[in-house]
């Protein structure tokens, strides 16, 4: 069975690279902005690339905000990517601060790079904390492609599935299902991020109605 994915498009995020990946594993991607669409689908993607205000503000707008909330409490997978992760915590300090989705907690903050050249920019590794269903059947460490500033300090340890090292570590990927998120880019990550993507596809098909 296919899963049924759906990318939100709020107008920031790698949209067609993060479709055609899904496409790629197997699942029947859709990029969309309508709520009974989203709805219908097993799993959703909330992508991201930009600033995590500017971001929000499209995102509440769009009404994606309650429509995230609504589908994680009805225990429907939903997985940030990138900036995406950063949205689901509840703050940031960037461009002089902002509110997030708080679906996670904790904030988002600057890179601690111990003065290494921000943005972030490449592959690094990464270490998984905990054992999940999404990074089933990838080694340890794995390392993912990176582009960013700013990582999530996440208050509840038990939601950090993944962290590198960048000058000092960082949280680069969580979960507390039905919720994941990860900072890298899986769309662009080779085999490896093809890899979590149909984890997720599997996660989200075997998920109950």
């Amino acid at each position: 069975m296919q899963a049924r994915i759906a990318v939100l498009d709020y107008g920031m995020g790698n949209l067609r690279s993060v479709e055609k990946a899904l496409e790629r594993v197997g699942a029947v991607a859709t990029v969309t902005r309508d709520h009974g669409l989203v709805r219908s689908c097993d799993g959703v993607v909330l992508p991201g690339v930009g600033a995590f205000p500017k971001a929000m503000v499209a995102v509440r707008e769009l009404g994606f905000d309650v429509l995230l909330a609504e589908l994680v409490e009805a225990g429907t997978p939903t997985i940030g990517l990138c900036m995406g992760m950063q949205l689901l915590f509840d703050s940031t300090t960037e461009l002089g601060g902002g509110i997030g989705l708080g679906l996670l907690h904790g904030d988002v903050e600057a890179l601690d790079s111990a003065g290494l050249k921000l943005p972030q920019i490449g592959w690094n590794a990464v270490s998984w904390r905990q054992s999940s269903p999404l990074v089933e059947g990838l080694p340890d460490p794995c390392a993912f492609y990176h582009v960013h500033s700013f990582a999530p300090r996440a208050t509840e340890l038990g939601d950090v599935l993944g962290t590198a090292v960048y000058g000092s570590e960082f949280v680069t990927a969580v979960e507390r299902p039905p919720l994941f998120g990860v900072q890298f880019h899986p769309e662009k990550s080779g085999a490896q991020g093809l890899r979590l993507l149909q984890n997720f596809a599997g996660i989200s098909v075997r998920a109950p109605a």
